[in-house]
């Protein structure tokens, strides 16, 4: 963060210093929220939770080096205290972004965001210093908290923008006001808290609204919700997706013998080939939607080309792809799963799997509403449609729709399972397994199928296990 003394910062977030000897001391490193991320410098921001009270770590942040602590009550340590400390974080996030000549990319979705935004921001450190949101740390903590981690030599700062209603993002984008504005597909991420996809473009849309006049909306050509948001901003408009009226674009897309994507890139200024590290053709869309940030930002097609072909996965549990030294492949992909990315992971899987067994771990896919059942039903009869060859149901009633659409898709009978949690899951893998088989693992973060993946690397483990 730039550095602030603490009168300024209470004066900018409207709180009251209390036990703070010396109002001129200097906030100087992050502001957070994590006992254990103090560093000396550090203002820590004290959250009441459902289990833990940040407050009650007040006096050990301090010892820690913290040089105050955002309360919502005295601490008996130097702290500024406030009615509200979301409120006042963001108020602090609104009033630093202000302070900074970065250009402000964000970006929402219903699928891929995380990914998406691990791309932008690889390529966009090839053209200046570049501040980008950890993980999926979007939402109305976790992006103040990522913008005030600039500072004054950040050129770009790249913030992932989730929704779970209406008025969400227009919230973040008060918050930090972007120049660029990317939207990347409307889906059925959270349609049970929006009640449909209308209402999710709705929301997504607000982002589109909030740029102006001399930025850019970065829009999918290839999604028609999408794409109707043009008509809802005043920024220049740039699309990007395979369709012939693309700005920025791809043809001849194919998978690699490993299946990770290779494609020409053409983009307004040129034209060069990519081949990618990340796996699955869903990353296409992806790639695109980075390649015309970076154009925008005055990329060339050759200097995009090669920074997209060099990029990896910044974020854990996304198709982090890992051979064991018996030959099995485990696909981790469990950080978080929808219709659309769960349909993409399993077309990602089959490429991988050519002339292998292989196998899908599949858990439930969280707040879908009415479209629970069908949703699960339909993903497990893509399985069979894709030829998979298992299918492993993991959890309760959601994942007996994905066993059950994949039986009465195919009639596969022993060839797809329902077991009842993820210890289940793993005796059986690890009992049928065999070197050179390919295994995904992916539902919503909250079933915690990543135990499945990490125990499965366990058990192979009779080496060192080679990442790739």
């Amino acid at each position: 963060m730039i550095a602030l003394s603490l009168a300024e910062i209470a004066e900018i977030v409207g709180g009251q210093t209390h036990d703070i000897p010396d109002p001129s001391a200097q906030v100087t490193g992050p502001v957070v929220r994590d006992s254990r991320e103090v560093v000396p410098g550090s203002l820590f921001a004290a959250f009441v939770g459902e289990r833990v009270d940040g407050h009650d770590f007040a006096a050990q942040v301090v010892e820690a080096g913290a040089v105050a602590v955002l309360a919502s009550r005295p601490v008996g340590v130097p702290a500024i205290v406030v009615d509200d400390v979301q409120t006042a974080l963001g108020a602090l996030a609104r009033h630093v972004v202000g302070k900074l000549g970065t250009t402000l990319v964000a970006l929402t979705g219903s699928a891929g965001k995380t990914s998406t935004k691990d791309l932008i921001a690889q390529v966009l450190q090839r053209k200046g210093p570049t501040v980008w949101t950890p993980g999926s740390f979007n939402n109305e903590i976790g992006l103040p908290l990522t913008a005030l981690s600039a500072t004054a030599d950040t050129r770009f700062l790249v913030l992932e923008m989730g929704a779970r209603g209406i008025g969400h993002i227009r919230y973040l984008t008060d918050l930090t006001p972007p120049k660029i504005g990317l939207v990347l597909n409307v889906g059925t991420a959270h349609i049970g808290e929006f009640g449909g996809r209308e209402q999710i473009a709705q929301a997504k849309g607000e982002l589109v609204e909030a740029l102006p006049e001399d930025g850019a909306a970065i829009l999918n050509a290839d999604d028609p919700l999408v794409r109707a948001m043009a008509s809802r901003t005043k920024a220049k408009v740039i699309l990007f997706g395979e369709s012939d009226e693309a700005d920025v674009r791809a043809d001849n897309v194919r998978l690699t013998d490993s299946g990770q994507p290779s494609f020409m890139l053409h983009t307004p200024s040129g034209c060069s080939d990519v081949t990618m590290r990340l796996y699955g053709e869903h990353h296409v869309s992806n790639a695109l939607a980075a390649a015309a940030v970076a154009h925008e930002l005055g990329m060339s097609a050759e200097e995009i080309a090669t920074a997209l072909s060099e990029a990896g996965s910044l974020s854990r549990w996304r198709m982090e792809v890992t051979e064991r030294p018996d030959g099995v492949t485990i696909v981790n992909d469990a950080y978080n799963a929808n219709p659309e990315s769960m349909r993409a992971a399993l077309r990602a899987l089959v490429a991988m799997g050519k002339g292998r067994r292989t196998w899908a771990v599949l858990g439930k896919m969280a707040e879908l509403g009415d479209e629970a059942l069908a949703e699960h039903d339909a993903v497990g009869r893509l399985a069979v449609r894709l030829n998979v060859s298992k299918l492993v149901a993991v959890g309760g009633r959601e994942a007996s729709w994905l066993q059950l659409g994949a039986y009465n898709e195919g009639s596969w009978g022993e060839e797809s399972v329902h077991v009842s949690d993820a210890q289940a899951a793993v005796d059986l893998l690890r009992s049928e397994l065999r070197p050179g088989d390919v295994v995904l693992v992916k539902a919503s973060r909250s079933v915690g199928l990543e135990s499945v993946a990490q125990a499965l690397l366990e058990t192979g483990a009779e080496g060192e296990v080679a990442a790739r």
